[in-house]
């Protein structure tokens, strides 16, 4: 009787149990904890994007060592050295002019007698990173990274060393080339930056920090991102062009001028900025779009200077303007594209028709949202190409053929001036009138002292004429 009243109970509880554990499990399945989900269903996204229903998403075995081998001797490490000079003191002198002026100028006495007309910027060093793009020397960089340097020496991952001359450099989009004396050198083959897609795998290469070759790995985060950072030679933000690759691969000072490739060992980008609140990689990292790289090294090295096309447009974003600019401009809420505030006549999209208060909305066929990406397809065009513009007027939209023109307003290949260049000025010829007026037979009017020459050596301000050079009178041709 006793083992009758065990086995009964024992039954009982083996069905309890596995009555508890059929229950449990049809709880669980109805009732999933990520959020409603069943398992092995696998949304539509996952299926188009080629992923499985597996622990393993596809591509989680890649290999770095591959592409990271490929493209390291193709990096340099780039260091620079600019000179000691003297500047203009800007700050009111503190004591009268000398009193030998009719014997000596003011800068032979501050010379003499330790004036305080001037200052002297010590020696500066700094170094960055570089990518070589041609077998035959071709370096691309960062404009920030050689900027001003009065040498420049390269060293490859095998420790050879190189001089190094400018050919071109950009600040509106912070790029330089570049060049060394040498062949057979290692170089990477350009990626197509259109192509990539967020949450990709890329690899960052340089000279962190002065350390040897670095490489990092992360994802692409964002694309055509804007951070505000790029300046043209004036000093102007509006002319910058930023539409930054945006990642989450760790990039540090020294980073500057290096590369961002894919898994297959092609270069996709220039890495050219970091946002840190401490000067140190703390998250993002962002870099140059190859594509737009491949346009401005290619114009630098024919032309010497970058044949940017200019759409004619001023604009803002539309998702930025608020509820009541919209409302006041008619414009539907959600509307997405770029928002024209104004457009010159002289430019290229007034001439195709393009007005004050239409909503761009794509460019090339491409769809745009805000101004990163309008620039970044804008930027790899050249004055006289010719590109459709879509735009949305009073509901209705309407595509017209955009000719961009060159900033100064016409279709002439814009070539650099390396005396221009060097003074470091914005000249403009001073009109006959005007010259006339001034009891002058001419002259060349320093409309803006930018970073040179005459800032560095001279005590010129923005407004005065130049009347000669070199003992030779400006005598305008009538």
């Amino acid at each position: 009787m006793k083992w009758k009243q065990i086995f009964a109970t024992v039954a009982i509880s083996a069905v309890t149990t596995l009555a508890v554990i059929w229950g449990t499990g049809t709880f669980i399945t109805k009732n999933n904890s990520y959020a409603g989900q069943q398992p092995g269903m696998v949304p539509a996204n996952y299926k188009y994007a080629g992923l499985t229903d597996g622990d393993t998403p596809t591509g989680s075995n890649i290999d770095f060592t591959a592409p990271a081998e490929a493209a390291t001797p193709a990096v340099v490490h780039i260091k620079t050295k600019t000179n000691a000079k003297q500047v203009n003191n800007s700050l009111p002198k503190k004591v009268p002019n000398n009193p030998f002026s009719d014997f000596l100028d003011d800068d032979m006495f501050n010379q003499l007698f330790g004036g305080r007309g001037r200052n002297v910027i010590p020696e500066q060093r700094a170094s960055g990173s570089g990518v070589i793009i041609s077998e035959d020397g071709y370096i691309v960089t960062n404009n920030h990274v050689v900027d001003n340097a009065d040498e420049i020496t390269i060293t490859l991952s095998n420790k050879k060393t190189y001089k190094a001359k400018v050919i071109g450099t950009d600040p509106s989009y912070d790029l330089a080339v570049i060049k060394v004396e040498a062949a057979g050198l290692p170089f990477l083959l350009y990626g197509n930056s259109d192509d990539i897609k967020i949450g990709q795998w890329v690899l960052a290469i340089g000279y962190p920090l002065n350390l040897e070759t670095t490489v990092t790995a992360g994802i692409v985060s964002a694309k055509a991102r804007t951070l505000g950072l790029n300046r043209d030679k004036s000093g102007d933000a509006r002319a910058g062009v930023e539409s930054f690759i945006q990642t989450d691969a760790a990039v540090n000072m020294g980073n500057s001028g290096g590369a961002l490739i894919n898994t297959n060992g092609k270069l996709i980008g220039i890495n050219s900025a970091i946002a840190s609140p401490t000067g140190y990689y703390s998250g993002y990292s962002y870099a140059i779009p190859v594509n737009i790289v491949q346009k401005v090294v290619d114009d630098l090295i024919k032309f010497g200077t970058v044949q940017r096309g200019f759409l004619g447009v001023s604009f803002v974003n539309a998702s930025d303007l608020t509820d009541d600019d919209k409302k006041r401009q008619g414009i539907p809420s959600g509307t997405e594209g770029i928002y024209v505030s104004e457009v010159p006549t002289e430019g290229g999209a007034y001439a195709a028709g393009i007005r004050k208060g239409d909503i761009l909305t794509r460019i090339n066929g491409n769809t745009i949202t805000n101004g990163a990406e309008m620039q970044g397809m804008i930027s790899m065009q050249k004055p006289g190409d010719k590109i459709p513009v879509t735009y949305r007027r009073n509901g209705k939209e309407n595509t017209v053929t955009v000719t961009l023109k060159n900033k100064a307003g016409n279709y002439e290949i814009v070539k650099a001036d390396a005396v221009i260049e060097a003074l470091g000025a914005d000249l403009v010829t001073l009109d006959p009138k005007k010259a006339r007026d001034y009891g002058i037979a001419g002259g060349v009017i320093v409309k803006k002292i930018n970073e040179g020459a005459l800032n560095d050596q001279t005590r010129m301000k923005d407004g005065f004429i130049i009347l000669k050079v070199n003992d030779q009178f400006f005598i305008p041709l009538f």
